[in-house]
């Protein structure tokens, strides 16, 4: 059981949360441990140039402001960026950001020749950036990045990657593992005191913070990595933290019982398998595909959640602005799904078996190991014999982003993740475009269709967000159509938390801003 220091547990303004990850995320710029690295260890100690707007929790989240005040399209050169940079914001270690610590940080993460080139952040941030070609400085506050082709999802791929201190860097003796232990980015809270692997890391409010908004009101912000989601209401209960990621959803009823709050709202999320297509998978056949997904029982799954999610109609979650209007609908309906495999040649005694990798825990991916179980069990009723292979959520990202032709993928024909679905590209196109296979990007599958790549380069050149939004539909019903992924649900982010939490506001997005949030005595 996690042990908590009497010092930590009773220093006033604490909040002690506990995480799904394994670990502490990677702390020197770009994260890991998905989308919960970057809630946690990302817009907390950085700051991107572009941001999302974390204050409202009544609509969907828009792309704001950040360390860049505006950004613009060359109107005659649809691959010129311009990005005016805000005056006056420091770094934890006090040096000045600006222009050419933009280029630097570009640098570190696609320039494998520059001394502060890292691999393990390049791991992270270059599949996000895929359209970037060049960037310079123009001067001291603008910056020009220059896309491969005209491309209108630039600034929700610049929104992810986030801008550490060259200074603390050269200060550190050029040394990424030492920045880990002194990370120094310009966000609202710093690194201090280093951090323990699996146990804990501590941060306090960066008081000099440029939007004097955004200064923590917190004394102290504890994450403490606690993966079992048994674990984390017992934690909960006992009073070791004070609030938990993904509560079991068996615990909820007990939990509002004893007086903690459970705070949910819809955000933009989900919850797939995702197929491989190359030579020799079965997942190639339709007809196997549209199969395994009329062969999930999604609201027996949603009983089994607690009613903590929301069924799958489609990748996009019901009523999103590009759902559009597929014509393969997901019921759950056995005896068609018996009569797909029986005309791919399986039944239930003579079944297909196949592998999918699968996480124990992990950012976004609910509750994998319980979840799975209950697909493994309906899939077989229909012809369709699934094998685990079983894996930290760290290991899984690094199968994924490898490729499915990747050994580590141990012949897996397809893998549980869970989906950021914020933007065109992080919903839809990374996934799917034939050029963004590994190692290029992370259309883990080798998906390749080239109606489906027409419609993405439309997506791109279409600045125009009415006319996007047509092509986005189009883009999803094929999706659908095509039963391209095993679509199963989408999260509500439930988190339960003890109710000296204050002013917390849970926006419509995987992450969230805690500078709003102080601790009741």
């Amino acid at each position: 059981m996690l042990t908590v220091s009497a010092e930590i547990a009773s220093a006033a303004g604490t909040l002690r949360i506990g995480m799904t990850a394994s670990d502490i995320p990677l702390t020197t710029g770009q994260t890991d441990q998905g989308g919960e690295g970057q809630r946690f260890m990302g817009y907390t100690v950085y700051n991107a140039l572009i941001e999302w707007d974390l204050t409202r929790a009544d609509k969907p989240s828009a792309l704001v402001p950040g360390l860049a005040t505006s950004w613009s399209v060359d109107a005659s050169d649809k691959t010129k960026w311009t990005f005016k940079l805000r005056e006056g914001v420091k770094f934890h270690d006090g040096s000045i950001f600006d222009a050419n610590s933009v280029v630097w940080n570009l640098d570190k993460l696609l320039k494998a020749d520059a001394p502060q080139f890292d691999k393990r952040q390049s791991a992270q941030g270059k599949s996000r950036i895929p359209a970037v070609s060049s960037y310079k400085a123009i001067d001291a506050l603008t910056v020009e990045i220059t896309t491969k082709t005209p491309d209108a999802t630039l600034p929700y791929q610049i929104s992810w990657i986030l801008m550490s201190s060259p200074a603390n860097w050269e200060a550190q003796g050029k040394n990424w593992y030492a920045v880990a232990q002194k990370p120094s980015g310009t966000g609202p809270w710093k690194i201090e005191n280093g951090f323990t692997p699996r146990e804990r890391v501590e941060m306090t409010p960066n008081k000099e913070y440029w939007d004097k908004n955004r200064i923590p009101k917190l004394d102290k912000l504890v994450l403490i990595p606690l993966p079992e989601p048994n674990t984390r209401v017992a934690a909960l209960r006992s009073g070791q933290v004070d609030w938990i990621e993904a509560p079991a959803p068996d615990s909820v009823k007990s939990l509002k019982a004893a007086g903690f709050e459970i705070v949910t709202n819809s955000y933009p999320h989900n919850w797939t398998w995702h197929f491989s297509r190359i030579e020799g998978s079965p997942w190639n056949d339709i007809r196997i595909r549209k199969a395994a997904n009329l062969a999930v029982d999604r609201d027996g799954l949603n009983e089994l959640l607690g009613g903590l999610s929301i069924p799958a109609q489609g990748y996009l979650p019901p009523g999103h602005q590009w759902f559009g209007n597929p014509t393969f609908k997901l019921s759950y309906n056995v005896t068609e799904a018996k009569k797909l495999m029986a005309e791919a040649g399986y039944t239930p005694e003579k079944p297909l078996t196949t592998k999918v990798i699968i996480s124990s825990s992990g950012s976004g991916q609910m509750l994998p190991l319980q979840m799975n179980e209950y697909i493994q069990q309906t899939l077989a009723e229909v012809g369709i014999k699934i094998e685990y292979e079983v894996a930290d959520w760290n290991t899984v990202i690094n199968i994924w982003r490898a490729g499915a032709k990747d050994p580590s993928a141990k012949g897996a024909t397809a893998i549980n993740y869970s989906y950021f679905i914020q933007d065109p590209f992080t919903a839809l196109i990374r996934q799917s475009q034939c050029n963004l296979a590994p190692p290029a990007g992370t259309n883990w599958g080798y998906y390749c269709d080239p109606e489906m790549d027409a419609m993405f380069d439309k997506v791109r050149t279409t600045f125009d967000a009415a006319e996007q939004d047509k092509v986005l539909q189009q883009i999803h019903e094929k999706y659908v159509n095509d039963a391209l992924f095993l679509m199963v649900t989408h999260d509500v982010n439930p988190r339960a938390m003890t109710k000296k939490v204050k002013g917390f506001v849970q926006a419509q997005n995987w992450f969230q801003d805690f500078s709003t949030i102080s601790m009741e005595p």
